[in-house]
């Protein structure tokens, strides 16, 4: 085990900012994280796993903990279904493409979407109308303070709207270790609906999609409005939907009768985030090289050498903004270290 001084977190950290890590180490095992965990030499502990739900907008006076946690393995398998385990450092959308090959159908819609495996169930990842909690069966997380591990099914985990446990009273107290996803080997429930999914496939003169079609369309669309995190720096969608009451949203669909929103349960609605910051001027603005994309006003960028005090200056004015103009708060998705 190597502990590190010193060490740029730019190249761990998709907003590509240039902060320092005063210790770090690369975590590949349980057994080893355990002992890192145990360390009294290095009280302050801070985790980072692919880096693209954050903004770091300081340097980090603790011992990074890289969490490279690798494997995936069969856990149950059926005539319809199957379930495997999946560890927290393995790459996304590499687990997307895996499955496909696989022909497991489930994780289609979520093609593409940045960050290790370890992450997802943090904020309950979804796009284009599915969510992990779709999916997902259960996950291992290990106590930061006792260095035991414990199991967390769907309903332990608490999930909402970009939402779960470990980002409120579980918050800091756990490192999640693997994730288990029962995912379908045929009759699969392909979701076409939401978004542009349908307008993509027929382009395509696709009738009768496949769930690798269902993915494909997914990659055309996320590749054509948002940007590659290796070429421009950026953390995909930086701010929620607002999900707003019915008094609220006819009041402010009175207002702005042209808006777009999806109908949620119980008198919610949503509105799209990208859609209220583009009518405040935003989309394509850039302030140093602080930005908001071009293609996508939900998603800042780091056009190279942009602080993370900078991106999160931005985020504020556009929160303002969007709350002076609309009287709705948008939140921010990404977790900004401050």
């Amino acid at each position: 085990m190597k502990i590190q001084e010193n060490i740029s977190l730019k190249n761990y950290n998709t907003f590509g900012i240039d902060v320092k890590a005063r210790f770090f180490v690369e975590i590949t095992g349980l057994v080893q994280l355990q002992k890192v965990l145990e360390l009294k030499a290095y009280p302050k502990k801070f985790i980072i796993s692919g880096g693209s739900n954050m903004l770091l907008t300081k340097d980090i006076d603790a011992l990074v903990m890289h969490i490279q946690l690798k494997g995936i393995s069969l856990v149950h398998e059926d005539e319809d279904t199957v379930e495997i385990k999946v560890m927290a450092g393995e790459n996304w959308h590499e687990l997307v493409m895996w499955s496909l090959e696989q022909g497991y159908g489930g994780l289609e819609n979520l093609s593409l979407i940045p960050g290790n495996v370890g992450t997802t169930p943090i904020q309950n990842i979804g796009a284009y109308g599915v969510e992990l909690k779709d999916v997902f069966v259960s996950c291992a997380a290990m106590d930061i303070k006792t260095g035991e591990l414990e199991g967390f099914d769907k309903e332990a985990c608490k999930f909402g709207y970009r939402d779960s446990i470990f980002k409120n009273e579980a918050k800091d107290k756990y490192i999640i270790t693997s994730v288990n996803l029962k995912l379908t080997k045929k009759e699969h429930v392909l979701h076409t609906g939401y978004g542009s999914i349908e307008n993509e496939l027929r382009k395509k003169g696709i009738v009768h999609p496949t769930i690798k079609d269902v993915s494909d369309a997914v990659i055309s669309i996320r590749q054509s409005k948002l940007p590659d995190p290796k070429k421009i720096g950026n953390s995909g969608s930086f701010f929620k939907n607002p999900i707003i009451s019915k008094k609220t949203f006819d009041k402010f669909i009175k207002k702005h009768p042209e808006a777009p929103f999806y109908e949620m349960e119980e008198n919610e609605y949503k509105i799209p985030a990208g859609w209220l910051i583009e009518q405040c001027g935003f989309k394509g603005k850039r302030f140093g090289d602080a930005g908001v994309h071009e293609k996508q006003a939900l998603v800042l960028v780091n056009y190279g050498n942009a602080t993370g005090k900078e991106i999160l200056a931005l985020a504020q004015k556009i929160q303002d903004e969007v709350k002076k103009k609309y009287n709705i708060k948008i939140q921010p998705e990404v977790n900004i270290i401050k």
